[in-house]
């Protein structure tokens, strides 16, 4: 069994991979269509916080996802991420946490994949496959 913790690190790797490269692919997207930002200060206005907080998601979903791809300081680039999660959630999802899908999945997903993520991320840190690693 000990010959198995050696796949530890490509675990890691694994993980920052696929949670980095799928959250920054939504945040190229707002990059690209920055209009999206609207809605998003449109949900901050409606609870009495500045609109310019919206650019926190270019924190969360471009800066954090190039940290946890890279593997610098990737704890916090998970930190970021679930942060830029709790925000979307409080902010666009409420009303969905117990709302289930046509196929019987859970309405979200993909937001608790991010969260839970960046939250995996945050506590196992990059591992040694990194290019800073902690």
């Amino acid at each position: 069994m000990r010959h198995l913790s050696r796949f530890d690190d490509l675990g890691k790797l694994i993980v920052r991979l696929m949670a980095g490269v799928l959250i920054l692919l939504h945040g190229v997207h707002k990059i690209l269509n920055p209009g999206s930002l609207d809605f998003i200060r449109n949900l901050l206005g409606a609870i009495s916080l500045p609109a310019a907080l919206a650019y926190g998601v270019y924190l969360g979903e471009v800066v954090a996802a190039i940290m946890v791809i890279l593997g610098i300081y990737s704890r916090i680039g998970g930190l970021l991420i679930v942060g830029n999660m709790l925000f979307a959630l409080v902010l666009a999802h409420r009303a969905e946490i117990f709302t289930l899908t046509d196929t019987g999945g859970w309405a979200l997903e993909l937001q608790a994949f991010f969260l839970f993520s960046g939250l995996a991320i945050l506590l196992l840190g990059s591992g040694r496959l990194a290019l800073k690693p902690d």
